[in-house]
């Protein structure tokens, strides 16, 4: 078995549930070059992860998602390939299913699309919101901008559902043993991002406002679905703790 993006966030919680895997870093094996490892499964967690970068680097963003996702298909191996809600454009007011149309608003939403469309056998995940003990995420920049200041502000019109990225690699474990295609899975409940900040303040006690505002206010480069919350309509489908279970778990590994 073999790991890509072994460094990132995902990477790191892939690398504890599945010890046994051959796990390399973005520095051990670059996904963008022609790969020759000998492997009998991939789970392709390297990407292309910054989602307002793409907009400025188009081309480097497929670079990583699109063609280090045809190189690894090209190993003639099963790829469990980790993909996003962003494939969704949010107008739906209900959760998004896996039979439900992909329409994304973003580079970085047709890239981790266009990788998907490069697996002919295995599983595409589709996951929303990923935080963890490592890397850079909303979890952890919270934190710092909690124990700096007074207030933070924070978009309140993007509901999504936070996901543990220990839950998702436990889950992927499970969903191994199930047929391939298109799963959705993602951790239970949904808020919006300002939410989200709320908590995790309440969790790690911090003394920390969160004002409220859009995402026009906000002024990102790349466009967000308002909406993006995913549940799975498949049979058998793993079942992820609550998002306020996965930040407690997470708070808990950062101390």
């Amino acid at each position: 078995m073999l790991i890509t993006g072994a460094g990132g966030q995902l990477g790191a919680a892939l690398r504890e549930v599945f010890p046994e895997a051959d796990a390399r870093t973005r520095e051990e094996l670059d996904v963008t070059r022609p790969l020759v490892v000998e492997t009998d499964l991939v789970l392709h967690a390297a990407a292309w992860t910054d989602v307002d970068g793409a907009e400025a680097h188009p081309e480097a963003a497929e670079e990583v998602n699109l063609v280090g996702t045809r190189n690894v298909v090209a190993l003639d191996a099963p790829v469990a390939y980790f993909s996003t809600d962003y494939v969704f454009d949010g107008t739906k007011r209900e959760p998004y299913l896996e039979s439900d149309e992909p329409r994304p608003l973003s580079v970085y939403g047709r890239s981790k699309l266009a990788g998907e469309q490069e697996v002919r056998e295995g599983w595409i995940v589709r996951s929303s919101w990923l935080f963890g003990w490592t890397g850079n995420n909303f979890v952890r920049t919270m934190l710092e901008l909690g124990r700096e200041r007074d207030e933070v502000s924070v978009v309140a019109d993007q509901v999504g559902c936070p996901t543990y990225v220990g839950h998702l690699a436990q889950a992927t474990r499970e969903l191994l043993s199930l047929p391939g295609g298109v799963w959705h899975v993602a951790a239970e409940g949904e808020c919006t991002w300002a939410e989200f900040a709320q908590a995790i303040f309440e969790e790690g006690g911090l003394d920390c406002r969160v004002r409220e505002i859009t995402t026009e206010e906000l002024g990102r480069p790349a466009p967000r679905p308002a909406y993006s919350v995913i549940r799975s309509e498949r049979e058998g489908a793993p079942r992820l703790p609550h998002w306020r279970e996965g930040l407690r778990a997470c708070l808990e590994r950062l101390g």
